[in-house]
């Protein structure tokens, strides 16, 4: 695609299973014993014996302002005046700049210690990419990123689209889509879903008792009704990302409004309203937009829908000569929608309100060659913890962000817990068919 303007500015655990609940970790440096809930959370990216010699990073944008402007729902659920941003609407703010260097610097003390690129590296035109949607947020967050990483070679962010339009690749829409297809992803989602969304009427009740709902104007003047778990509307068009109308929708919103502010404001009691919110409260209010998104965007037949550009994308960079690090930069919905049609198993994150896809994280491929040249690849999401994005903590190889491995259910690793590059390859290329038999399936047979 022609880009038509650029912005300058280890070993993984293995998981033993010994008598009398015991797990032994073996093989990756800092490796230690793991509770039940932490046995992916690891201490580096690094793997012991092994070379590291490529990496690939699909980042969600860092901490951005609310999407949702004045003068909408959200600014009509609450009689509370809002943290006052130091951007415009659904831009990065100022706090999530400082964080993605630090995450910037923090992969290239890895890098640097790894020896897969010197001190001061200064790439070549095709051994790093920087490539990032075309919104604020995203070219933004990329560019800080590249600022940590490589905070004197003066990188372009390459993007594609006119500056504020979202770039094909990095939008979750349905590329295909009809009526046989919306029906059955419907009932996909329903199936999957219905009982994880009838089950958010606590968290409902506790969003709003936050936002002190009852003495908002949108209350009083009847135009928002109580959150209802029941009252979910989904379309799905051709050339547009799934929605949901109905209260999902609207506490969707609100909660990940709070979350932003919980970052943002350090007076934790403030950033709640005045409310004294514990840390399992503020995940609660967290898991109604991690919902929201899994709801959307990671039902089988959505995934392998709306993630094939960013498959076919990733997969390419992977069969790349000469490249040995690339960072594509979009959102959450992109990591969760990647994952899901990759068949990723299912996970908790540890240490973060937010427990699929953290703001500022990142999905790591690294890929690694052994003592006998044989080419294996480990999966992990990268994230700041939930006190290093509120304290603004520097990050290095001895104190670094979270790093948590990913395991797929079609595919095994190693013992030390990497996936051979045949296998790792075949489970992109076998998604990417998928997608091509379910479009066959839908509209080529139905013409």
């Amino acid at each position: 695609m022609l880009v038509k303007k650029k912005s300058k500015l280890t070993c993984v655990i293995s998981i033993t299973m010994c008598i009398i609940f015991l797990l032994t970790s073996c093989g990756r440096n800092n490796a230690s014993s793991k509770t039940a809930t932490e046995e992916n959370l690891q201490t580096s990216l690094s793997h012991a014996g092994y070379v590291l010699d490529q990496v690939i990073v699909l980042s969600r944008h860092n901490i951005r302002s609310p999407l949702s402007s004045p003068g909408s729902v959200l600014y009509t659920i609450t009689p509370n005046k809002w943290f006052e941003w130091t951007s415009g609407t659904s831009e990065l703010s100022t706090r999530g700049g400082i964080l993605e260097t630090e995450m910037g610097q923090y992969f290239r003390k890895w890098l640097e210690s790894e020896e897969l690129i010197p001190e001061n590296y200064h790439p070549t035109t095709d051994e790093v990419r920087i490539y990032a949607n075309s919104k604020q947020r995203t070219i933004a967050t990329a560019q800080y990123f590249s600022a940590g990483m490589l905070p004197t070679a003066n990188m372009a962010v390459e993007y594609h689209e006119e500056f504020d339009k979202m770039d094909p690749v990095f939008n979750p829409q349905l590329t295909f889509c009809n009526s046989d297809y919306a029906k059955d992803a419907e009932e996909q989602i329903t199936d999957m879903y219905a009982d994880t969304i009838a089950e958010l009427s606590d968290n409902y009740d506790l969003l709003l008792k936050t936002l002190d709902f009852e003495k908002s104007e949108g209350f009083k003047n009847g135009e928002i009704a109580a959150l209802d778990t029941s009252d979910s509307i989904f379309t799905f068009e051709e050339g547009a990302e799934p929605s949901v109308a109905g209260s999902l929708k609207t506490a969707c919103s609100a909660s990940d409004a709070l979350v932003l502010q919980y970052y943002e404001e350090s007076d934790a009691k403030k950033a709640a309203f005045n409310h004294n919110l514990t840390l399992k409260q503020w995940e609660d209010i967290a898991e109604i937009k991690d919902i929201y998104g899994d709801v959307l965007f990671t039902a089988p037949l959505i995934a392998v829908n709306v993630a094939n550009p960013l498959l076919q994308e990733i997969r390419s960079e992977m069969n790349t000569d000469g490249r040995k690090f690339t960072f594509l930069c979009g959102h959450d919905s992109n990591i969760g929608s990647v994952l899901a049609a990759l068949e990723a198993k299912d996970y908790s994150l540890p240490e973060t309100i937010e427990k699929k896809t953290p703001i500022g994280s990142k999905l790591v491929l690294s890929k690694w060659y052994n003592p006998s040249g044989d080419i294996f690849w480990s999966a992990d999401i990268v994230y700041q913890k939930t006190e290093q994005l509120r304290n603004i903590s520097i990050l290095s190889l001895n104190e670094p962000p979270a790093i948590y491995h990913i395991n797929f259910s079609n595919i095994e690793p190693n013992v030390d817990g990497l996936y051979s590059d045949s296998d790792l390859q075949k489970l992109f290329d076998d998604k990417i068919a998928e997608y091509d038999a379910l479009f066959d399936k839908y509209i080529s047979k139905a013409a």
